[in-house]
């Protein structure tokens, strides 16, 4: 059941309420409209005013500026402001802005339903031409809502099914990783996955179920977790508190990734020997800490959901889009692969594999570095 949370009552509700049609009540409460009367009859006039404050409307200054002109803004929502995978997405966004002469403005929710909504508001409160969400949840109607009002807005980075998105090859990404493990081997796989309301860990969950289940292997084991690091540790200690402990794990964010070699460390088990490890986004830590991981072009993203706004804006009909993704193989795979080595020039392509560069033995300074 999609949970409902603070939204803001319609015209459509007030004239059903009423019961007159919506262009009535359009222009009944037009707060340049200083005659009302002209358009329906005092007791309707009343009926109307009436029924708009005892659902709390609030006159939508984001229509009226669309009528007329734009503000040449477009407001940003992000479930935080500043890590790696916000601040990439959004760099995108303001560069596309930039060039057709439009201000980002950017606001954290938190991925607190009420605190999004009050944001979305506000901002709309300020005559922004359009909203991207990077914060969209799978189990809420908010963004039903906002299209019911005509609200033009996209999705970047988290999907929602009945609404325009641009976001990784998620399900690919899953696929991609199980693949790697079970050619590598491995037998008893884990998912930490994230909260359930993300579509990214959903679907990436997914993939790696199914391709698991394709190869004829055990189920993997799924752990819905917040995904920081100390997420990562709290789901390998539980992991090892129920042996046999899984021989490969996809953390669906490398900062969970990271959480789970930091305890294998700590209790003396080998990564990859005793448990393969592969995360997702090859944060500039993955490269540092050796280990495999999943990226996609996040800045590309960005670009994408502004540039399909402003298709939209011009009444053009837009669709979803769906990013390619890459693999990086390091040392928490595959272990004779050299010390920090990560291959920069490498472009994405759709679910393919790429290795770090192995050392060249004709070089003995190179070969005893990666040693």
């Amino acid at each position: 059941m999609p949970t409902r949370i603070n939204q803001r009552p319609t015209q459509r509700q007030i004239a059903a309420q009423v019961g007159v049609s919506v262009t009535t009540v359009s222009r009944i409460l037009n707060p340049d409209e200083s005659h009302p009367e002209r358009w329906a009859s005092p007791e309707t006039v009343t009926a109307i005013q009436q029924a708009a404050a005892q659902l709390g409307y609030r006159h939508n200054a984001l229509a009226v500026s669309l009528r007329t002109s734009r503000s040449q803004t477009v407001g940003v929502l992000l479930p935080v402001v500043g890590d790696f995978v916000t601040a990439s997405i959004y760099s995108g966004i303001d560069d596309v802005a930039r060039e057709h002469n439009m201000t980002a403005l950017t606001a954290s929710t938190l991925d607190e339903p009420v605190l999004r909504a009050e944001r979305t508001f506000s901002l709309l409160d300020h005559l922004v031409d359009g909203v991207i969400f990077a914060d969209a949840h799978l189990d809420e109607d908010f963004l039903d809502s906002l299209a019911s009002q005509c609200v033009p807005f996209t999705l970047v980075h988290r999907r929602h099914p009945d609404h325009v998105c641009v976001t990784a090859d998620d399900v690919a990404a899953g696929r991609l990783a199980a693949q790697h493990l079970i050619g590598l081997g491995r037998q008893r796989m884990a998912v930490i996955s994230g909260p359930r309301f993300m579509s990214t860990g959903v679907d990436r969950s997914q993939g790696f179920i199914d391709a698991v289940a394709e190869a004829g292997l055990p189920a993997p084991t799924v752990f819905d977790s917040d995904l920081n690091v100390q997420a990562g540790s709290d789901a390998m200690r539980a992991m090892l508190a129920s042996p046999p402990y899984p021989d490969a794990i996809f953390a669906v964010h490398d900062a969970a990734a990271l959480g789970v070699m930091s305890v294998l460390r700590h209790v003396g088990l080998s990564v990859p020997d005793d448990v393969a490890v592969v995360g997702f986004y090859d944060t500039p830590m993955s490269s540092a800490m050796e280990l495999t991981s999943i990226s996609v072009d996040l800045n590309a993203m960005g670009r994408r959901a502004l540039e399909l706004l402003l298709a939209r804006l011009s009444d053009q009909q837009i669709e979803s889009e769906v990013c390619p993704v890459t693999l990086t193989v390091r040392r928490s795979t595959d272990p004779s692969l050299p010390s920090e080595a990560h291959d920069s020039t490498a472009q994405p392509v759709t679910s393919t594999v790429r290795r770090a560069p192995r050392p060249d033995v004709s070089s003995p300074q190179r070969a005893n570095r990666a040693l």
